[in-house]
């Protein structure tokens, strides 16, 4: 998930006036009173590209269809995989699962959810008529036939999932995968309502003709202004379901977004900008919350071109960037300093640090000047390419920062592009960038979920990176039969990431925004960043 990753939750300003304060109708989870208005706002990275689970391929998205949709499987607070719309599932050998579904799931208009509807989501997704750029991340499920019906090769009805009956669901996959559960929760893999999808000229954007399985259900959606969203009566979990309403605001300038937020207008904010984290974290000690988040920040190299078609002048490119810096001097929220792609929370996985991670930033340049000289860049020469972020107060400070440290060490001329995150979406899907920045999350948390990214057929490989090598050993730890031997393929992937350099990984996230303190359920373990509205709630 592009862009879906400790915790400490601290105190709000008294000149903050709470949003809501009356006498409380019912109580909290926690046994504390509820404010009997149970509105909340939330602020998201930036405008939504789209409502289409199958379609949808950022955390703009992915925040908003997670109350409206629910899968198979959903996360509790710590992040633990629990029952969604299925209420169990087993398996005998990683290879065959079955999952039950609850007879109480219902659609917004109130038709049962049922094998069906997942059978045709998923058949739709991989359908190439649609041409989901998730079909990468379904092909990692191996589901029986996947890669065949995607490719066009056989028909979606040969796909491998089938209703055994109207509430059991069957996946039959291609090789065993042993954490197949916890990717049903994506949302590539979420139930549609068939009939919806069909008939209606706009199942996705207008409320009227919308018909979801979530929590809540579409109100309003003013483009780039604001997206509502309403209780769904018929969700199975209805009653548990505290929150009447759900804004959500697009914020690509994450300086509103704290403005909105200290006007006492936004709950939540989807991030702080990096320039004001410390005094944030001083002035809104018991709203300032930092979360460690399965995510990297990396930049992607367009490896299909020059300059970057050189591993020698992307190496140069990554050794000059003075990671600490960026982390401390620049962010400033306790992101932690990466060389490798899977983060370093990632469950069971302790990836061999590369050999450049261990020298001093004075060896590192040194190195990375004679590099580019081998490249045949220089003075007379000087390396000169532009730098694509999709606009954000970090990505701007963070851009601005690597620029100076290449100019200074390479004598490089760095041209900075911002474009808005729809336009930025087609300029990666396409390939027009040099140097891109990006981000990735863990759909689940394993060290596929990162380093399958990158692998000649990923859609998410935005560097177009291509070595035999690299796909034959995320092949081979697919087919490992016991964890460690997965975790020795994973790291040779790591090993030949360093050396052919397709991305430069700076930092692993720790997310920082506010929360407001009356805001409660606010999930603080969760390391894959997943927020469901559902589990929140405002305290009297």
């Amino acid at each position: 998930m592009d862009f879906k990753k400790h915790s400490t939750a601290l105190l709000i300003s008294s000149l903050l006036t709470p949003l809501i304060s009356a006498s409380a109708a019912a109580e909290s989870p926690e046994g504390m009173s509820l404010a009997p208005e149970q509105h909340l706002v939330r602020a998201n990275d930036a405008e939504a590209a789209t409502l289409d689970p199958a379609k949808a391929e950022g955390l703009p998205e992915m925040h908003i269809l997670r109350d409206l949709f629910e899968g198979l499987v959903i996360q509790d607070l710590d992040g633990n995989i629990i029952p969604g719309v299925a209420k169990s599932w087993e398996t005998e050998d990683n290879q065959t699962f079955v999952f039950h579904l609850r007879k109480d799931a219902k659609w917004s208009n109130g038709d049962p959810v049922t094998a069906d509807d997942f059978v045709y989501a998923i058949r739709r997704a991989v359908d190439p008529q649609l041409a989901s750029p998730n079909v990468w991340y379904l092909k990692m499920t191996k589901i029986k036939n996947i890669a065949d019906v995607a490719e066009g090769k056989k028909p979606v009805h040969d796909l491998g999932v089938s209703a055994v009956d109207k509430y059991t669901l069957r996946f039959e996959l291609d090789s065993k995968i042993p954490y197949f559960v916890a990717m049903t929760g994506h949302t590539a893999m979420m139930p549609v309502h068939k009939a919806t999808v069909e008939k209606s000229d706009k199942p996705w954007s207008d409320p009227k003709q919308f018909v979801g399985n979530g929590a809540f259900v579409l109100d309003e959606w003013v483009v780039n202004e604001r997206t509502e969203l309403k209780k769904n009566p018929n969700y199975w979990n209805s009653e548990e379901t505290h929150l009447s309403q759900v804004t959500y605001i697009p914020f690509e300038n994450q300086n509103a977004s704290i403005n909105r937020y200290v006007a006492g207008e936004v709950d939540i904010t989807s991030d702080v900008p990096t320039h004001m984290a410390q005094k944030l974290k001083t002035d809104y000690e018991s709203a300032y919350t930092a979360v460690p988040l399965l995510c990297t920040y990396y930049y992607a190299f367009n490896t299909t071109r020059p300059p970057f078609d050189d591993a020698r002048v992307r190496q140069a490119f990554s050794y000059s960037i003075m990671r600490d810096v960026i982390t401390n001097g620049v962010t400033q929220v306790g992101n932690l300093p990466a060389y490798t792609f899977a983060h370093q929370y990632t469950a069971g996985f302790d990836a061999t640090q590369p050999e450049y991670s261990h020298w001093t930033q004075k060896q590192r340049d040194e190195k990375a000047e004679k590099l580019l000289k081998e490249a045949g860049y220089g003075k007379d020469n000087p390396l000169d390419f532009t730098l694509l972020y999709n606009t954000s107060e970090s990505n701007k400070s963070i851009a601005v920062a690597i620029a100076s440290m290449l100019k200074a060490n390479l004598g490089a001329k760095v041209e900075l592009e911002n474009q808005e995150w729809k336009s930025y979406l087609v300029s990666r899907r396409q390939g027009d960038f040099d140097v891109m920045r990006a981000s990735w999350c863990g759909d689940y948390n394993e060290a596929s979920t990162f380093l399958s990214l990158v692998r000649s057929d990923s859609s998410g490989n935005f560097a177009r990176y291509n070595n035999d090598k690299y796909d034959q050993a995320m092949d081979n730890a697919l087919a490992a039969v016991n964890e460690k031997e997965r975790q020795t393929f994973y790291d040779q992937a790591e090993q030949l990431l360093a050396v052919d350099m397709p991305i430069a990984p700076i930092y692993y996230y720790m997310q920082a925004r506010l929360v407001r303190p009356s805001v409660g359920g606010f999930a603080k373990n969760n390391v894959e960043g997943r927020i469901y509205s559902k589990d929140l709630y405002i305290k009297e």
